[in-house]
């Protein structure tokens, strides 16, 4: 327990304090009594939540800077966040992580979710590659890094401060190595094929493991067939169906980089020979595609957020069709289409909805054989429908 006394932040008469009694971890700035005091609060800095009675509620982090001016970090409104209690939830976080994996390449703190608002964690062995996108973690990194070289083992760690998150609560994009060095591009083994992973020029943390159970389920479908990987960053998709069998990939993405890594990940795989890459827009490839009447046994669409937010959401779900639509034409008759979104906005059954409409568009019926999320290195929290982001929809093309 602290012994100085914290500020406070109050819920408006018309909020109801019951859901963030119950675990609801974000409020918002329309929730809030905005008053001077409130604004006043330095970004990062703690506070006890109070209902509109004046009755303490949770221990919250404060950025009047951001939408979601608070984060929930304990139910004990009088929590030291130090050191220790750094430390006994990134304990809990590696009990899961070492029960799921046998070797230390996962997301070891997947934000809230693992009771760090806004933190994401993914680890490379001795290496730990940090986002802090919330304030309250920023301006903890070197607690967080501490932590990390204590109870994980961690030797280098990296701060990562790219991406939408941070400018939306206001962060800078100064990232860099906290402690430790870095050789080179990392390789990581999953689902049989070696992924190569630049830590600190990559896109995020430099590889993205949520998408491993879905890329274990496409290599599946994909033995002896022709795969087509659009947006496939530094390989996912491909890499692992050549692992299991198939006969060629093609890796499409617009980042050369990507692809070069791609490339270094075939060759470190052993399947360079079947493996080739194709820099450009995805829809521009499809259509040059289409046109040279190239057709695949498996197509895989993995883009970027279409709807990253909800004043997004139309025009993404435009998008989502249009790429079905197009990635539809492209498989053989019998063959395979996947579908990914990691928009939170466009839930499963908006992107569902707007992938059969872009299919039936291109002239094609389909049967639905598994619906995929992220694994289970990225926990869902109970009550936060954001975190279940990832979507990945698998289908049998027939017409």
């Amino acid at each position: 327990m602290t012994n100085m006394p914290r500020p406070t932040i109050r819920l408006l008469p018309k909020t109801d304090a019951r859901p963030f009694r119950h675990g609801v971890p974000w409020v918002y700035d329309n929730q809030l009594v905005m008053d001077r005091r409130t604004r006043a609060l330095a970004p990062g800095s703690l506070a006890v939540l109070e209902d509109a009675n004046r009755s303490p509620i949770c221990l919250v982090a404060v950025n009047p800077n951001s939408k979601i001016v608070a984060r929930v970090l304990d139910d004990d409104p009088g929590a030291d966040v130090d050191g220790a209690w750094v430390s006994r939830r990134l304990e809990r976080a590696l009990t899961l992580r070492t029960r799921l994996y046998d070797t230390p390449f996962y997301r070891l703190v997947h934000a809230e979710a693992d009771g760090f608002p806004g933190v994401v964690i993914d680890r490379f062995g001795d290496t730990a590659v940090v986002q802090p996108n919330a304030a309250w973690a920023d301006t903890r990194i070197e607690l967080i890094a501490e932590a990390l070289r204590s109870v994980i083992g961690i030797t280098t760690v990296i701060k990562s401060a790219s991406g939408r998150a941070r400018a939306l609560e206001g962060l800078d994009d100064q990232g860099g190595i906290l402690t430790g060095t870095v050789d080179g591009p990392v390789p990581v083994e999953m689902n049989g094929a070696t992924y190569i992973a630049d830590l600190l020029g990559g896109q995020k943390t430099g590889l993205f493991y949520d998408q491993r159970p879905n890329h274990a389920f496409a290599a599946a479908l994909s033995k002896g067939e022709e795969v087509l990987d659009l947006f496939s960053h530094v390989g996912g998709f491909g890499l692992a169906a050549l692992a299991a069998g198939a006969t060629r990939a093609l890796a499409v993405d617009g980042s050369q980089a990507a692809l070069d890594l791609a490339e270094q990940g075939a060759r470190a795989t052993g399947v360079a020979d079947r493996f080739a890459t194709r820099k450009g827009d995805a829809f521009a490839v499809m259509e040059a595609l289409a046109e040279e009447t190239t057709r695949f046994g498996v197509v895989i669409c993995d883009p970027p957020a279409f709807a990253p937010s909800k004043q997004a959401l139309d025009a993404g779900l435009r998008a989502y069709e249009k790429l079905a639509r197009q990635a539809a034409g492209l498989v053989t008759k019998g063959g395979y289409l996947v579908l990914c979104s990691c928009s939170h906005a466009a839930d499963l059954a908006r992107f569902r909805a707007a992938s059969l409409r872009g299919i039936g568009r291109a002239g094609r019926q389909a049967q639905i054989l598994q619906t995929g999320f992220a694994g289970p290195d990225h926990p869902q929290h109970a009550f936060l429908a954001e975190s279940a982001y990832l979507k990945a929809i698998f289908l049998r093309l027939d017409g």
